[in-house]
């Protein structure tokens, strides 16, 4: 048996433990097993032993290494799991030791320590990560990029999270998580100012993509207006960044898509009164399943949603706010029409986004003043862009008409000067000028089309009364409408009508012969099987048309003005033969809500053409 253990022994390489050690041997032993099982894991050698012996023996094997533990532990659930609390505070407490040691060469474990996800743990772990968080950022700047970016990430709701938030508010777990991201930035941007532009620049680049689930920008944007309630320097570029996103949901979320999901309720309504009175109390009180169905528009309801409460709360000035509010109150208005001028104004093709504007103004007279006399000063500046002016105009004339809370006197007195601004360009052109282009006289043709637009739209308004007569008498309609520049010829077909029919009305004018030798020109040139169709009509661009959306609409729907026919418009009778068919069609643009609805609008004008050549 002897010869056999010995044997087996000899060829596996195996000690027998029959046989006998000296001392030395033994302790030789001992020591190596020793060595070898001393750290069982990255976790185990510790990130302050790792960062030693790179920096003592220029040995980075242990510190990739446990690099790659910190990163499985991240991305791998199951790991993370393993990472236990208390591991995880062994492992900040070492970092923060260390802090002064974790130069730009340790760049890569510092990025796997700051996306640890520590938000949810316990508060001394939040207590120790953030005071770590902060060290690394202030005394290497050369980490401030990524550190600020990676807290900036946390503001991102996952898409499966939609259950915690609701029209853009979290719910009470959901901000004490997010409470401490916020103290952690607060800290960074108070002890590094030069944080300031890598702030803005990681929100910017951060923002979650237009398609996104709605919760997750609206979430987002939840965070983002977060900052400015302990950070005020950041408003100005912080509001501007989130109105150029709302603008790229704005555009993306069309009204005639919008508008088509309520045609079936439409339909059903159809016995209904045409100008009942909605309901704010039910329907936009609710939750986001009553917001638009389409999926960019929700995101767009419920971010203005959002940004209207923001701003009810910083510009509304109550009979108890002090000095300090108002003042903060009144900036914040500059800041907004700063940012109007900068973003909104130019941005071509938005239909709810400007509404901002509109809620805002209708907190304070003074707001509406400031915001009409930006206008009206980019009306007049022959400096400015002509496509510029026509937008200012068209911003005027739909502002004018649906702001239910601007006195009648504003409307006047711009309509006075709208009007005093058109005859003196008429009377500069020369009566003898034949170049009666769109191109040439865009502006001109922009600010009448407003003021028709302006009194077809409040004729119940500037009608009641003798005095309201008087004054349309003295804008001399008549001389306007019918000048050698034909301001009618460019105008949008409902608008040309509708004021066509009121100043015959009330005998301040009488346009059909004009419009119905302006319709001759715009008939169709057919060439064989071409078709040529004359390109002469003013791009309509009303900012404040219908708003469609349903949830944020609570904010804007007791300040608006729907358009209602005058009672005392002879071109609603069909009694008139002469004129039987043009009022047919404006009865049925009239009976709109706005006469001039976006998605048929072309429609209208193919319905004017088709009208007059069958004439």
């Amino acid at each position: 048996m002897d010869d056999t253990m010995s044997l087996h022994t000899s060829k596996t390489g195996l000690t027998s433990f029959f046989k006998k050690f000296s001392s030395e041997e033994r302790y030789r032993a001992t020591a190596v097993a020793v060595n070898k099982v001393r750290f069982s894991s990255p976790k185990e050698r510790g990130l302050a032993e790792s960062v030693r012996v790179a920096l003592e023996e220029g040995n980075f094997h242990l510190l990739k290494e446990f690099t790659n533990f910190l990163r499985q532990a991240e991305l791998n659930s199951e790991v993370c799991n393993a990472l236990k609390d208390d591991d995880f505070l062994v492992i900040v407490k070492d970092a923060k030791k260390i802090v002064y040691s974790l130069t730009p060469d340790f760049v890569h474990v510092i990025e796997c320590l700051l996306s640890l996800n520590w938000k949810q743990r316990n508060s001394e772990i939040i207590q120790v990560y953030t005071e770590f968080y902060i060290d690394i950022m202030v005394t290497h700047n050369r980490y401030l990029p990524m550190g600020i970016s990676k807290l900036i990430v946390h503001w991102i709701p996952d898409d499966l999270d939609e259950s915690d938030w609701l029209n853009g508010c979290p719910s009470e777990s959901t901000r004490l998580v997010l409470k401490p991201i916020h103290e952690v930035l607060n800290r960074i941007l108070t002890a590094v100012p030069m944080a300031f532009d890598l702030v803005i620049d990681a929100i910017s680049a951060k923002f979650p993509y237009f398609k996104k689930p709605a919760h997750v920008t609206a979430g987002y944007l939840f965070n983002v207006l977060w900052i400015i309630e302990y950070k005020p320097m950041f408003e100005e570029l912080i509001l501007q960044l989130v109105l150029q996103k709302l603008v790229v949901l704005d555009v993306n979320a069309p009204r005639d898509e919008i508008g088509s999901e309520s045609d079936d309720e439409d339909d059903k309504m159809k016995a209904a009164p045409l100008f009942q009175k909605d309901d704010l109390s039910a329907d936009s009180l609710a939750p986001t399943a009553n917001t638009v169905k389409h999926p960019v528009g929700k995101t767009l309801d419920i971010s203005l949603l959002m940004l209207y409460r923001f701003f009810d709360s910083k510009c509304r000035i109550h009979q108890n706010s002090n000095d300090q509010q108002r003042w903060t109150a009144n900036r914040l208005f500059k800041m907004l029409l700063h940012i109007f001028d900068e973003v909104l104004l130019p941005s071509h093709n938005t239909h709810h986004v400007q509404f901002v504007l509109f809620y805002v103004t209708s907190i304070r007279f003074a707001y509406s003043e400031s915001f009409l006399d930006l206008l009206w000063k980019k009306v007049q500046n022959p400096n400015i862009s002509a496509i510029i002016r026509h937008t200012a105009v068209g911003y005027m004339a739909s502002f004018l008409s649906r702001a239910r809370f601007l006195p009648l006197r504003i409307v006047i007195y711009y309509l006075k000067e709208l009007s005093k601004w058109a005859h003196n360009y008429i009377d500069d052109s020369g009566e003898y000028n034949q170049n009666c282009s769109l191109k040439a006289h865009l502006v001109f043709y922009s600010v009448c089309q407003a003021v028709f637009y302006l009194i077809a739209f409040r004729a119940r308004d500037l009608t009641a009364n003798s005095k309201g007569l008087l004054f349309l008498q003295s804008l001399q309609l008549s001389r306007l409408a019918m000048c050698h520049l034909n301001p009618l010829r460019y105008c949008l077909a409902p608008v040309a009508t509708a004021f066509a029919g009121f100043t015959r009305t009330y005998q301040l004018a009488y346009c059909h012969t004009v419009l119905e030798r302006n319709a001759r020109r715009k008939l169709a040139t057919v060439y064989g099987h071409d078709k040529c169709m004359p390109e002469e009509t003013l791009e309509s661009f009303f900012p404040f048309d219908p708003y469609l959306l349903k949830l944020s609409n609570k904010y804007i729907k007791a300040n608006y003005m729907e358009y209602q026919c005058n009672d005392k418009d002879d071109y609603m009778d069909s009694s008139i033969d002469e004129h039987l068919s043009r009022k047919r069609a404006a009865s049925e643009i009239l009976e709109e809500d706005d006469f001039i609805l976006a998605d048929k609008r072309q429609n209208h004008l193919e319905l004017s053409k088709c009208q007059q050549l069958d004439k």
